[in-house]
């Protein structure tokens, strides 16, 4: 009776090995992060902060600790991969403004345009270790319960491209269809400036361009480029009316049931790949993969000093009353410990 117990127990367990894979003593944790751009690292600074932070996590960890990549919207739209991560469905996402909203709405103040006078200044500010990072990290963990990795902008300052006429003037603006994110902020910026705003999901955007439900849409060089917007847009305006952030979360009981050696090698892993990330887009930008290569495809222009100052007299107003109106004194104080933060970024 003994032998045949122990053989059926032996059989048992075999049967699990095999089913298991043969499972080591330790199995190993698995990082699946989700984002929307396509996977090349050289293509957009999603796939190179996921390439860099698989790379050093996988070796620093010596494989404990895996990293799987799902690029390209695979696991759906920004907000649903961020309720992915909320739920532990995967462990890691890097999503833009426009999901991120959905769950933390003041992420809107990055939207006050013009706010921001240069690049430098962005990444001193939007960085989740600046003065004003750390206050509105510590909000965004305790209100969506996620731990945040890394905030870094999206890409680059916001050019508007269209199909119907270069933009050099407010009176241009008139009546023209703008594809924004579903963020009430973009819309207000679009609609105080005389364009009628056009809400769309990201992969709507393209056909919508194509087909006419848009006239254009806003974004970054680098997104721009590898979106192939050059393909049914004719007009490119260097307004650099805004900048957007793009936050990178990950579960935080995922995160807590890393070991204390695992956490210090995600966390410098995450650093290191949000460098990468902000090196990229200006690497894009000033290439051939970004404005270079756009202006041989479109007609672009810039705003004079002037016209931007036209641009930001309208659109900031319209911003801030929105977000006091939507946000209350919570998102007026938000608000004023990033433009502080800029000044003082600025001297």
């Amino acid at each position: 009776m003994k032998k045949q117990t122990f053989m059926k127990s032996t059989l048992v367990a075999t049967a699990l090995a095999i089913g298991l894979g043969f499972l080591p003593a330790h199995a190993e944790k698995v990082i699946k992060i989700s984002h929307l751009n396509p996977g090349d690292p050289f293509n957009n600074n999603s796939g190179a902060m996921t390439s860099v932070f698989k790379s050093l996590v996988e070796a620093g960890t010596n494989g404990s600790v895996k990293v799987q990549i799902f690029s390209d919207g695979q696991l759906g739209k920004d907000n649903e991969v961020i309720e992915q991560t909320r739920t532990g469905v995967i462990q890691s996402n890097i999503s833009s403004s426009g999901g991120v909203a959905q769950h933390y709405p003041l992420v809107g103040v990055f939207d006050l345009p013009f706010a921001f006078p240069n690049i430098s200044v962005v990444h001193k500010v939007m960085d989740k270790d600046s003065s004003f990072g750390k206050k509105l990290v510590a909000d965004m963990e305790e209100k969506t319960g996620l731990k945040v990795l890394g905030l870094l902008d999206s890409g680059g300052f916001f050019a508007i491209t269209d199909s119907k006429k270069p933009i050099r003037s407010l009176a241009d603006m008139e009546g023209l269809r703008i594809r924004t994110m579903t963020l009430p902020t973009h819309e207000a910026i679009i609609s105080s400036l005389g364009a009628k705003p056009t809400p769309l999901p990201w992969p709507e955007v393209y056909t919508a361009l194509q087909t006419g439900v848009a006239d254009g849409q806003m974004n970054p060089i680098p997104i721009i480029a590898f979106a192939k917007f050059d393909e049914v847009q004719k007009y490119l305006t260097l307004t650099k009316h805004i900048i957007t952030p793009y936050v990178w979360f990950m579960n935080m009981d995922f995160y807590n049931s890393l070991t204390d050696q695992e956490k210090y090698v995600v966390n410098y892993a995450a650093e290191a790949a949000v460098v990468a990330g902000r090196g990229i887009s200006r690497i894009i930008e000033a290439s051939d993969r970004g404005l270079p290569y756009l202006s041989k495809k479109m007609k672009v222009n810039s705003l004079s000093p002037a016209e931007m100052k036209k641009f930001a007299a309208i659109s900031q107003p319209a911003v801030k009353k929105l977000i006091r109106e939507k946000f209350g004194d919570e998102g007026v104080d938000m608000l004023k410990a990033m433009q502080k933060s800029i000044e003082e970024s600025s001297m």
